[in-house]
């Protein structure tokens, strides 16, 4: 699966989401593009799925129209510590992830 992290997730995090193509909003030249052009970049590049801690973006874009699937993230704080323990949880939904879904994976449960 090729998978995007967005710029508001630490980029160690790329090397701890195992099995897949990752790469980072950084990376592909993105930084500071709004969420849905950033969709539709993804979507352009061949994405499966933008994973995001952007809590807002389930509001801000209409679920039935994505072009790729979306993973919220939300642990307790925006470190790889916090994030360490959503990681279990994040595999398994990337293992069975529909495209165009929208997921959200929280450290609240």
């Amino acid at each position: 699966m090729k998978v995007l992290l967005d710029e508001n997730l630490p980029h160690q995090m790329r090397l701890e989401v195992v099995g897949h193509d990752v790469y980072t909003v950084a990376f592909m030249g993105w930084s500071g593009v709004e969420n849905g052009k950033l969709l539709q970049e993804a979507h352009a590049a061949q994405f499966d799925v933008l994973i995001t801690n952007d809590r807002g973006l389930e509001y801000e874009q209409d679920p039935a129209s994505l072009p790729i699937a979306v993973v919220v993230i939300v642990p307790f704080t925006n470190t790889m510590e916090a994030i360490r323990p959503l990681l279990p949880a994040l595999q398994a939904t990337l293992a069975q992830l529909t495209p165009c879904a929208l997921v959200k994976i929280s450290a609240a449960g």
